[in-house]
């Protein structure tokens, strides 16, 4: 059972470091990742056992030609979709749907279809991968395999482009909403340090005034003091003479 978890774990990191971390790095418009997506969903799509990739290139050169280019690493991620470990149901899926549209009557069960596809498992170079596809188409099931995954590929490349779309606008949007939404805090924080920078200067500056009235204050109480001293020194100089004035009145009438 953990051996089973293990090995889930593993399926599920690759396909986010594979499909998903490329597609959310990915510094492209929005229409520029789903044809990506779509591109490589297509040509997944198909029984092209190791020519998924080659085939995704070419694409890539062509429309970057025509001015109608794609993401080329996600799109070769996407190929990724149809592996070793996907290919057994899904092209037998493909050969199922063949046999509806063309009405042929050809019994090949599910373990039969994946004895024939075990050389296609192997690691074969691109040559070797474009005679093995030749091979097989000219075989009925074959034939009845690729005719199979046209609406397949066409059905997984416009839900892939259609899906991928919606997604990219709505993480744009969540990122541009998270950007307004950071201003705002900014310009927010901003003005609230400014507005109380201002009351910490008004506080200083009445505290200051206020400080510079007891200031004035205390040297008018001193002004008033001293006036008062020299006041009284002067009505005690006046007293003292007018005394001494009497006294000489005083001795002379005497």
């Amino acid at each position: 059972m953990r051996k089973n978890i293990s090995f889930l774990s593993k399926i599920l990191r690759l396909v986010k470091m594979k499909l998903i971390v490329p597609i959310l790095r990915s510094p492209g418009p929005p229409e520029y990742i789903a044809r990506a997506s779509m591109v490589g969903l297509v040509w997944a799509m198909t029984p092209l056992v190791g020519i998924q990739m080659y085939m995704v290139f070419m694409t890539w050169l062509i429309t970057k030609k025509l001015k109608y280019s794609f993401s080329l690493p996600i799109g070769l991620a996407w190929t990724w979709v149809t592996n070793i470990f996907t290919m057994g149901p899904v092209y037998y899926i493909f050969y199922e749907t063949g046999k509806l549209m063309t009405g042929k009557d050809h019994s090949l069960g599910y373990s039969a279809f994946q004895q024939i596809l075990t050389p296609f498992k192997g690691d074969l170079c691109f040559l070797e991968a474009v005679k093995m596809f030749f091979n097989v188409l000219l075989k009925d099931w074959g034939f009845l395999m690729t005719v199979g995954c046209i609406p397949w590929a066409i059905f997984g490349g416009w839900f892939g482009y259609k899906i991928t779309l919606k997604w990219i606008k709505s993480r744009d949007k969540r990122r541009e909403n998270m950007r307004a939404l950071r201003r705002n805090v900014t310009q927010i924080s901003k003005s609230v340090t400014k507005n109380f920078t201002n009351e910490v200067k008004q506080i200083k500056r009445k505290a200051m005034q206020k400080h510079y009235q007891r200031k004035a204050l205390k040297q008018e109480l001193k002004n008033t003091k001293r006036q008062y001293r020299l006041l009284r020194k002067a009505l005690k100089r006046k007293f003292l003479k007018k005394g001494e004035k009497n006294d000489n009145k005083g001795q002379t009438n005497i």
